[in-house]
């Protein structure tokens, strides 16, 4: 069953600006530490994984529109427009070449041409000017021939142009695994990219509503000072506060900003395109399958094992390839032509061959080769074992961060309450002369706090069912049903 937080302003209960549950500064340490650590060390990994694929190719010149961009359509964009998708396509191009080429040396090679020919010939310059034969001079010519000819070969048997063929292509189904794993992690990318624009602009919601209330503190002050019912110090507190809050805000605006470039960059905006985010993507809880329905599941759709079992399977491939050096090659050619003075006054002439090449010393090449193919191998081998226990920490720590998460956020929004009804008391022990303003102000970040650890919490929780959906190996296809974008 679902939950779901609503991102309704929250209202702050002494009567000024309301808070949107969801905003909050940058975050600082305090109550959910303990609880952030785990998704923090463990982002590392995820955040390593998107910045190798922030570059992107720019998709045209930018227009006086401002482009309101869905989550849905920024993926869309970046699976264009991504330099690590262009590459990877690219990469896969070039593997369909390689196995172009292999398959040539397994198929007929015909050629033809049309020669026209032009010759002197001096018997001297041959040794045979001392010899005086009747009726042939010592230089012949200048005389011409045509000729008109076609060509055939052909290699009947060899395992080693085989194998090799059948391990350039499996090489390229592995480049298109590759490809489409490509495309998942770019998913990725770009949902992070946009789940940071959602929080940033969130924090500049909530920083305006401090400044707000911080200028509301400050006027209140200023009037008691005036009123004689309060000292100058609360003024000077109250002032302080509001120029922390207005610095906060400056700062929130320009991450909020730093955070739509970087959004742009992933998907291949038009430089200097105006956008806004269309989707605010608020808290909504999951059923995930079980952690080992779940293994299953990566094991089968994850295309980056599957395209290292392929590497795997190719190296093998390459190695029974190395070793059929030693087999026998049989191999046919001939050509046949029309050759003589002139097309009108020629005649056919024709040549054909056939044999066995087998290799007997070759100054230990071909086992230099095995020797190679068996140590790329035992690679392949090795890196697709690798990917599968990636695959099992990916799983299981996409588990984990979501129940963190999810605790994070029933957590801090409990903080947000308790830390609204907390100013509101403050604030009427103030107007009420019981207290200073050294409490509201310390009621006042404790509920900047309370909001910054909320939407800490929101983001986090989105990230790991982005990161689960990746982790299964279906983020390209099924992110939305993870994040309810559009």
């Amino acid at each position: 069953m679902k939950m779901q937080h609503e991102t309704k302003l929250i209202p702050t209960r002494a009567g000024s600006e309301s808070v949107r549950s969801s905003s909050g500064r940058a975050f600082s340490i305090g109550k959910l530490c303990s609880l952030m650590l785990l998704v923090v060390a463990t982002t590392e990994s995820w955040t390593q994984v998107v910045s190798a694929n922030l570059g992107s190719v720019p998709s045209g010149p930018a227009t006086n529109e401002v482009l309101r961009l869905s989550l849905s359509e920024a993926i869309n964009r970046g699976l264009l427009y991504n330099l690590g998708a262009i590459e990877s396509d690219e990469n896969t191009r070039a593997a369909r070449g390689q196995r172009l080429l292999a398959l040539s040396s397994l198929l007929p090679q015909v050629s033809a041409g049309v020669n026209e020919n032009v010759a002197q010939v001096s018997f001297t310059a041959l040794g045979l000017g001392a010899v005086k034969i009747p009726g042939i001079p010592a230089v012949a010519g200048p005389f011409s021939y045509s000729t008109a000819s076609a060509s055939l070969s052909q290699t009947l048997f060899s395992f080693e142009s085989i194998q090799r063929f059948r391990s350039a292509r499996t090489a390229e189904q592995a480049a298109a695994l590759s490809y489409r794993d490509t495309l998942d992690v770019i998913t990725l990318t770009v949902g992070n990219a946009y789940l940071q624009v959602i929080e940033a602009r969130s924090r500049i919601e909530a920083e305006e509503a401090q400044v707000q209330n911080a200028k509301a503190l400050y006027d209140q002050a200023v009037d008691e000072f005036q009123a004689g019912t309060s000292p100058r110090i609360d003024v000077t507190r109250t002032e302080v506060q509001l120029h922390t809050e207005q610095y906060n805000l400056s700062v929130a605006r320009n991450n909020f900003a730093v955070a739509k470039l970087s959004l742009g960059r992933a998907i291949g905006l038009p430089l200097g395109q105006a956008f806004e985010i269309a989707d605010p993507l608020p808290y909504a809880d999951i059923n995930p399958p079980t952690v080992e329905d779940a293994l299953k599941m990566a094991y089968n759709s994850r295309s980056d094992f599957r395209s290292a079992l392929n590497s795997a399977k190719s190296a093998e491939q390459a190695l029974s390839a190395a070793k059929g050096q030693r087999y026998p090659v049989v191999a046919v050619n001939g050509d046949y032509g029309d050759q003589g003075p002139t097309f009108s006054q020629s005649h056919g002439v024709f040549s054909f061959q056939a044999g066995i090449n087998v290799p007997i010393f070759t100054g230990g090449r071909i086992k230099g080769d095995i020797t190679q193919a068996e140590a790329a191998l035992r690679q392949r081998k090795a890196e697709a074992e690798n990917v599968r226990g990636q695959i099992d920490y990916d799983v299981r720590t996409a588990f984990l961060n979501i129940n963190a998460a999810k605790e994070q956020v029933d957590v801090a929004h409990q903080n947000v309450d308790l830390a609204n009804d907390n100013v509101a008391r403050s604030k009427e022990r103030f107007a009420a002369g019981v207290t200073d303003s050294v409490e509201v102000v310390q009621s006042e970040q404790s509920l900047a706090s309370a909001n910054d650890q909320y939407i800490t919490s929101l983001y986090s929780h989105n990230l790991a069912k982005l990161a689960l959906a990746r982790a299964l190996g279906v983020a390209r296809t099924n992110f939305s049903q993870y994040l309810g974008g559009r």
